[in-house]
């Protein structure tokens, strides 16, 4: 309860913050805190789990709302839920382990760019319409607008970004540093009321309730054009909700359940879009802090919804004297930490093509968008990857059986690695290298654990040009996938079942005792 109450209270400041940062009101993300908070730790896979708004989803929200309104964003968080609910119950939570860490790496570093970028109008007190989604243009937007600098507001962002960068790491576990510059600013501003702006000054305050439940607007005209959108909130969400409930799973020496959490997470996105919330996903700064503080199970992540629930019932007057220069300060924080800077510098050590994917997907993460960005950065892996296990694949030409007198009539050939699409072509090594004189090819796939279609394709070509050459080909030691492949696929009743062979040196007394057979046939006829 006790680690609850602090993590509840660490995320008061966070939770306003992303959504302003977000272009919606304060109030939507404290209500997707409490709600989404509290329906992830009754129903999640991790028990230790905080969710709520956090600093990635600040870009693609922006964008939406920028593009399409409000009420679209509803729509569109509505849609990522339920697709995340379908990831876990179709069991799909192993899947998102497979996208390639320099992708990961490169969108979060190219979101933390964004972050710093959107709150610099808020840092310096620029005075200036709402930015543009556009890199460049928001760029543009800034560069015009550095005239209209407020110096005090300026001053208390800088002041507010000092005391949470160089706040003692010992006090932070009780006492974070962003209450601590979110409960100073409010008191300068009560005592000295400076000229800067404050959530009251642009929002009103923030109400003392939560909203009352509202179905959202559906917009038929915007719905194809939101699930794009939709799949890559999901597909964040689940990223980063996963990649949480591992960082708890360590801390806690526990193990979560993927799919459970994935549902939890669908549920809380569906909801929270009826009071107005924005997407939810796991906290890794919130999760840490309430394992740190002693959170073992999921009544922390209950009270922590419960707590933010009475700071709005009972502090919401206060709120509306918070300066947006804290609240720039304190996400300009969250931008630096959130950011894996050391990868760019220790980039040397790694290899050109991890380089390339994590400079593709962070560059058009900032200059594009987090859709593109994760849709290149995963297809320029997977060529990497293709590229990669076709040159492990390999098929080479082995030397004859030594003492045998019809040996110069079989070539032996050992495949290793993977026989796929990628590498199926290393199959014509069968044909180029069955010189003259050659009547039975033999093919060790021991070494082979895995084939596709396209291979099982091109090696019955192979078995056609060798055939109309008479010569004959033998497999052995195929393993099961491979095996069960070539059975479904119908060409073992091209090659016949006599011609598999368990190990390679019965198949080598196949292929002599066919040798044998085709000279009794030749002196015969």
């Amino acid at each position: 309860m006790l680690a609850g109450i602090t993590v509840g209270i660490v995320a008061l400041p966070l939770a306003m913050a992303f959504a302003i940062a977000s272009g919606v009101k304060p109030e939507a993300g404290l209500f997707t805190a409490i709600i989404a908070g509290f329906i992830v730790s009754a129903f999640g896979g991790s028990r230790v789990q905080i969710a709520g708004p956090t600093g990635a989803f600040i870009v693609i929200v922006y964008g939406i709302v920028a593009r399409y309104g409000l009420a679209n964003l509803l729509i569109c968080t509505m849609m990522a839920g339920a697709i995340l609910f379908a990831f876990g119950f179709m069991r799909l939570g192993v899947l998102i382990k497979f996208i390639p860490l320099p992708v990961i790496i490169g969108f979060t570093n190219g979101i933390a760019v964004l972050i710093f970028l959107s709150q610099i109008k808020d840092f310096l007190g620029l005075r200036s319409g709402p930015l543009p989604a556009e890199f460049f243009a928001q760029v543009r937007a800034l560069v015009d607008a550095l005239p209209t600098l407020s110096w005090p507001t300026l001053a208390t962002s800088g002041i507010s970004l000092l005391l949470l960068i160089f706040w003692p790491a010992a006090l932070a576990r009780r006492l974070p540093g962003s209450v601590v510059v979110l409960v100073l600013g409010v008191a300068v501003m009560m005592l000295f009321d400076l000229p800067i702006e404050t959530i009251g000054s642009r929002f009103g305050g923030i109400p003392r309730s939560l909203p009352h439940i509202a179905v959202p607007e559906l917009s038929l005209g915007h719905l194809r054009s939101l699930i794009i959108p939709a799949v890559t909130i999901a597909l964040l969400c689940a990223i980063e909700s996963l990649l949480c409930a591992v960082v708890a799973d360590g801390m806690i020496k526990d193990k979560h359940d993927a799919n459970q959490e994935l549902m939890a997470q669908g549920i809380a996105n569906l909801v929270v879009p009826f009071f107005g919330g924005i997407p939810a996903t796991g906290a890794i700064a919130r999760t840490s802090i309430n394992v740190r503080n002693g959170g073992r199970t999921p009544v922390a992540g209950l009270v922590h919804a419960v707590t933010l629930l009475l700071v709005i019932l009972l502090a919401a007057p206060l709120a509306r004297h918070i300066p947006l220069a804290c609240m720039s300060a304190i996400l300009i924080n969250v931008a630096l930490n959130m950011g894996d800077w050391h990868e760019f510098r220790v980039m040397n050590r790694y290899t050109r093509g991890r380089m390339g994917t994590l400079l593709i997907t962070f560059s058009l993460t900032v200059v594009f968008d987090l859709t593109v960005a994760v849709e290149m950065g995963i297809l320029w892996a997977s060529i990497l990857l293709i590229r990669r296990l076709a040159q492990v694949t390999t098929i080479v030409r082995l030397g004859e059986p030594d003492g045998d007198r019809l040996a110069h009539q079989v070539a032996l050939f050992e495949a290793r690695g993977t026989l796929f699409f990628g590498a199926a072509e290393s199959l014509e090594t069968l044909v180029l290298g069955s010189e003259r004189g050659v009547r039975v090819v033999v093919l060790d796939l021991e070494h082979v654990s895995y084939m596709d279609s396209t291979a099982v394709n091109v090696l019955r070509t192979t078995h056609d040009q060798l055939y109309a050459r008479s010569i004959v080909l033998l497999l052995c030691g195929v393993q099961l996938q491979p095996a069960s492949l070539i059975r479904r696929s119908g060409f073992l009743g091209v090659l016949g079942p006599l011609s598999i062979f368990a190990d390679r040196p019965s198949a080598l007394q196949g292929a002599r005792q066919i040798l044998e057979s085709k000279v009794r046939s030749e002196q015969t006829g």
